[in-house]
């Protein structure tokens, strides 16, 4: 009898363990199993673009900062080019760019590239010759239809965020020819390359910035 027992026992310990085992396979396969299959999705539908025309606005009551102190408190700081008129400077830049990415674009469809500046805050130089830091750069991306005006691509926030480089490093950048507007040119243009064809591209030095 205590024999019986003992067999009955052991099986049921055995078939506990069993079913405990699946259950851990199976949970732990299944949170996994579903990003991956989102992002191969993602990378295997690029948009059908070509580039049609841009238009960037700037809103009026963005705050534009000239102070040479460690952080202004603004929406619009910037020392790439030389004093003048910062939103157009802005706005050139950002044409530069998105023509740049255009030539990346080879699809049937061609699309208006409207962007609206949300926060341009890049390093003044006290900040650049010294502790470095991080440009700040944010704003909104429409995408439409160059023919008919169709929103193709509802407004959504772009973080275009890019360490910059301090000291020494921000130095040396310069006597390469590779100031912070170059670099930053260089981030936006892959980052809307990466926007406008669905495609995640990496380039060198895409997180370095000066």
């Amino acid at each position: 009898m205590k024999l019986l027992l003992k067999i009955v026992a052991l099986g049921a310990a055995a078939a506990t363990l069993t079913a405990c085992s699946g259950a851990d396979i199976v949970t732990r396969n299944a949170p996994l199993e579903a990003p991956r299959i989102g992002v191969i999705e993602q990378a295997e539908v690029p948009r059908d673009y070509s580039l049609g025309a841009i238009r960037f606005t700037a809103p009026a009551d963005l705050r534009v900062s000239e102070a040479n102190s460690y952080f202004p408190i603004a929406d619009v700081v910037w020392r790439g080019d030389p004093r003048g008129n910062r939103l157009q400077q802005i706005s050139a830049i950002f044409q530069t760019s998105i023509r740049a990415a255009g030539e990346n674009l080879s699809g049937s469809v061609p699309v208006i590239v409207d962007v609206e500046l949300v926060r341009f805050h890049s390093l003044t130089e006290r900040t650049r010759y010294s502790i470095g830091g991080v440009h700040s750069i944010k704003f909104d991306l429409t995408v439409r239809d160059a023919a008919t005006g169709e929103v193709l691509e509802e407004t959504r926030r772009i973080d275009g965020d890019l360490t910059g480089l301090g000291g020494s490093d921000a130095l040396e950048a310069d006597s390469e020819g590779q100031g912070q507007k170059v670099r930053i040119t260089a981030h936006l243009t892959q980052l809307f390359t990466q926007e406008l064809t669905g495609l995640d591209i990496a380039t060198p030095n895409a997180q370095a910035g000066s």
